[in-house]
């Protein structure tokens, strides 16, 4: 498929493949002195493209973590485009971890650099915050829509601060978290009217570590569930039917030092990604 086939097919080709797991490239500074690199661009660019030569050929998505490579400054950058440009090159699709929120020409600023095909930046999907309001994301959602790209809007958080705001309720006692969900579930209703497919391109991030209490519907989303957690922040495989139930489907688990704590050899990340993989595909059929 091309890049500008809609990237909700294209993840449900790619799941279908290799399974529904996600695996973040995250090159925090403990785990590069953890694998005996160096804390420059360097030890950056190794621990990112053994990560990219062990996992891309294994996973359905690969998640690099834009923070951990800005931190590094222009010529971290570069190695994040590398990244992206082999990791896609090697069949993974790259869901680039951004979380950009903003509005007008700056939020169209953002969809141009990590949406719009041609920016060396572009993978295939990236990670949005909508608590500018669900409407500041539409540059995003019009040049995802435009270019084949995908888009995660944050909705339920792994992270114990987020509840604060996801959990509020408006009058009618609806969560702000689930205005979340349904403005995304509204959205895919109309692309994939128009385009056809059953899974939309526009996804929501709810973390695998949620309380199923709190009551999110996912049921109307008909887009995929971005969930992470799984491993260093608590969540297990077998939470994942008790948090998302009949949603399941849809879910792709997402691990990072999980899998990353087994570098910096090849064969070690591989095996860890398989197991884990393997376990993601018992429960999920």
């Amino acid at each position: 498929m091309s890049a500008l086939t809609p990237f909700g097919a294209r993840l449900a080709d790619a799941v279908a493949d290799r399974g529904p797991l996600c695996v973040g490239i995250d090159p925090h500074p403990a785990l590069l002195r953890a694998w005996g690199l160096t804390e420059d661009v360097a030890g950056l660019e190794r621990f990112a493209m053994t990560a990219v030569t062990a996992l891309a050929g294994e996973v359905a998505v690969l998640k690099p973590q834009s923070a951990f490579f800005e931190a590094y400054g222009s010529r971290g950058v570069a190695v994040l485009e590398r990244v992206i440009a082999e990791a896609r090159q090697a069949g993974a699709l790259v869901l680039l971890d951004v979380k950009r929120g903003d509005i007008g020409s700056t939020m169209a600023a953002y969809a141009a650099a990590y949406l719009v095909e041609g920016s060396p930046l572009a993978g295939d999907a990236v990670t949005v915050s909508p608590y500018l309001g669900f409407g500041s994301l539409e540059p995003a959602l019009l040049a995802a829509r435009a270019n084949g790209r995908g888009v995660f809007v944050l909705a339920m958080t792994s992270n114990p601060e987020g509840g604060a705001v996801q959990r509020a309720v408006d009058t009618g006692g609806r969560s702000v978290a689930q205005a979340v969900v349904d403005a995304a579930a509204e959205r895919n209703a109309e692309d994939l009217e128009e385009v056809g497919g059953t899974l939309g391109s526009v996804g929501v991030v709810v973390g695998a570590t949620i309380d199923p209490a709190a009551g999110l519907d996912l049921s109307r989303l008909a887009g995929p569930i971005l969930a992470p957690g799984l491993g260093a922040q608590g969540a297990t495989v077998a939470d994942l039917h008790r948090v998302f139930g009949p949603a399941l489907p849809r879910v792709l688990p997402t691990t990072s030092r999980d899998v990353l704590r087994h570098g910096p050899e090849v064969p070690a990340l591989r095996d860890a990604v398989r197991r884990v993989r393997d376990s993601i595909a018992e429960i999920t059929g």
